[in-house]
């Protein structure tokens, strides 16, 4: 009954924080008026600034935010316990998360679609947008070595996903053509693009999985020594074309066939958490601690780290890139503002809350593991070591989450197969197989993290170009070297071994920190952005000046534990000097940061900020960059 209270409560209290506190923030603090003008208006070259409707925009912008983080945040944080998990997912995604999304697309809503960073150079001081665009290049460094591992592991360990996830592309491409050279409606190729992808899951899990190293007959040694590396090349491969092109081509309509896919996958999840609840079959209380108290010697400590570990889903400062940096060229409306920016962080916190149910509730059902390789491959359950039992409750959530192994035992794989295993148990309550349920599930993961990983790249090579011409670097204005250097270093990170005996390929779980921490400063710094815009204007600001103050204290706590603990700090780790030079490098830059904020502090209240250049200008601007083929 705790579960299916949990999954219906969720979503009514969001429901209900979308009508309230949305509302309220929309109309009496930010004013939105559906006169104003859009950048997608202003600007429109039909390359980044297109005027989209709000349920196309809302497919993208949801899609990209949603990622992996409130999948493999969730499913790490759980092992200290469900209950901490969930009330940071569901207070942090109404108070927080979504005021930082939804007040991150306004403010560059109303700055031309500049990023938060370039307004941060007007609101606060001339060299916070240098130190803005240098921690964005880091953070998105990290967002795109780890989201590329995601994936590569979720084709590695479920091939049946390969087929479903890469036909998406060229069904996309006809639909982008469809719809913008002859005006087509969107809606009856996008459902048909979406029995397409549901048929691809049912072959892909019975007939078709597909492992790249069998496809091209590459041995798994040598330069290649597994397939996780080579399919994190081959994805990064793939998004330095897919970021390059037209928004219209394909980021559009697969954002908006993969919103449908994932919008029908959580619907199917929740009606199944629901069902498993309400008859029994998943139990919460009894099949994962609410509080943990065996935890690791050598884990992190829940306080701060719960806050880093659980971004996406909570709060995440990789959406305020989205909201300034993708969806503010392409919002048509600012009356669209609230349903795009508030309303698709609140859908993710309900992903998240789905998570953590499957992670818990959703492995006690019944634990199964894979038999077999390629096409002969089978689920069957995992048996209770010298009898027919099979693991159930808490020994099924223990299977995955196994204290006594140690912190550093744990795998990246294990907690992702956590969500996917769950998930499809919750689905096998309404009849669907667990063979094609698992199948459905890892789909839903790898689609949501390869949406995020090319509009990671298009992000970056924004911030890339933005740099390059502020320090008058001609070469990387060009968007194809700009967006070369972009995969180039998300490669690299992503490449970086766990320790010296480990390969390259192996430090997800030692990544995921970094880019927790990396990521949540980030919103805090959005957040200060927000915070000055209001200031400026003489609105209140106190629903954002906490928020900013929690996001940059608990990121900032954590990185330092991370960087100078006892046990298993990067100071004095040989193999982990890398993690503590970049760890230096981002405290550095927002210490520094929040120092020029305190500078013009006092003088901001009232203060307007210097207007932006005329609109002839910068149309004049866009035009020669585009020609010359540069920033768009």
């Amino acid at each position: 009954m705790v579960t299916l209270l949990i999954a219906a409560g969720a979503f009514v209290g969001y429901i209900i924080a979308y009508h309230t506190y949305g509302k309220w923030l929309s109309q009496k603090i930010f004013n939105v008026d559906a006169k104003a003008e859009v950048p997608s208006k202003q600007l429109r070259d039909d390359v980044d600034f297109v005027p989209t409707k709000k349920e196309v925009i809302f497919g993208h912008h949801f899609t990209s935010i949603a990622g992996t983080g409130p999948i493999v945040g969730p499913a790490i944080a759980v092992f200290w316990g469900w209950l901490p998990a969930l009330l940071w997912v569901l207070f942090g995604s109404i108070f927080i998360g979504a005021v930082h999304d939804f007040g991150a697309l306004v403010v560059s809503l109303r700055n031309r679609g500049q990023t938060v960073g370039e307004v941060a150079g007007r609101l606060i001081a001339p060299r916070t947008r240098i130190l803005f665009l240098l921690i964005l290049l880091l953070a998105l460094t990290v967002v795109l070595a780890i989201f590329g591992l995601v994936i590569a592991i979720i084709f590695a360990l479920y091939p049946e996903t390969v087929l479903p996830v890469w036909i998406t592309m060229p069904i996309a491409i006809v639909i982008g053509l469809m719809v913008y050279k002859q005006n087509a409606s969107l809606l009856g190729p996008s459902i048909i693009a979406l029995a397409i992808v549901y048929a691809s899951v049912y072959i892909g899990a019975y007939y078709l999985p597909i492992n790249i190293s069998t496809l091209f007959d590459i041995p798994i040694m040598g330069a290649f020594p597994n397939t996780v590396i080579l399919w994190t090349f081959v994805l990064l491969a793939y998004c330095a074309i897919a970021s390059v092109l037209p928004v219209w081509l394909l980021l559009q309509p697969r954002d908006f066939i993969n919103s449908h896919q994932l919008v029908l996958a959580l619907g199917l999840l929740l009606i199944g958490a629901i069902f498993a609840g309400a008859t029994g079959q998943a139990d919460l209380v009894g099949s994962a601690p609410a509080v943990a108290s065996n935890i690791p010697a050598d884990a992190p400590p829940i306080w701060p780290f719960l806050f880093i570990t659980i971004a996406c889903g909570a709060c995440s400062g990789f959406h305020c890139l989205v909201s300034s940096g993708t969806s503010s060229k392409q919002v048509e409306s600012e009356l669209d503002a609230q349903y795009v920016g508030y309303g698709a962080m609140l859908l993710e916190g309900g992903l998240a809350v789905i998570v953590i149910l499957a992670c818990c509730a959703g492995v006690g059902m019944g634990e199964f593991s894979r038999i077999g390789e390629g096409a002969a491959y089978s689920y069957q359950p995992t048996m209770v070591e010298g009898t027919d039992t099979q693991l159930a409750g808490v020994a099924a959530w223990e299977t995955r989450y196994n204290a006594s192994k140690g912190w550093a035992a744990f795998k990246l794989k294990d907690k992702i197969g956590a969500f996917i295993h769950g998930g499809a148990n919750f689905l096998g309550t309404i009849g669907i197989p667990l063979k094609l349920g698992i199948s459905i599930i890892a789909v839903l993961v790898a689609s949501f993290a390869a949406t995020t990983l090319d509009t990671a790249t298009r992000l970056q090579r924004y911030v890339i170009q933005e740099l390059a011409a502020t320090v008058h670097f001609k070469p990387l204005t060009n968007k194809y070297a700009a967006t070369a250097l972009a995969v180039i270093l998300g490669g690299m990170v992503a490449m970086l071994p766990a320790s010296a005996s480990q390969g390259p390929g192996s430090g997800g779980l030692i990544l995921w920190p970094l880019f927790g921490a990396t990521n949540q400063l980030l919103a805090g710094l959005a957040f200060m952005v927000i915070v000055f815009y209001l200031r400026r204007r003489n609105k209140p600001i106190i629903f954002a000046l906490v928020p900013m103050i929690v996001m940059l204290i608990m990121p900032a706590w954590a990185m330092l534990w991370n960087m100078f603990n006892s046990e298993s700090g990067w100071a004095a780790n040989p193999d982990k000097q890398h993690l503590f030079l970049f760890g230096i490098a981002v405290i550095a830059l927002q210490v520094w940061m929040m120092i020029e904020g305190l500078l013009v502090w006092s003088k901001s209240k009232g203060c307007l900020e210097e207007p932006l250049p005329e609109l002839a200008t910068v149309r004049s601007a866009v035009a020669t960059s585009t020609a010359a083929g540069g920033s768009n």
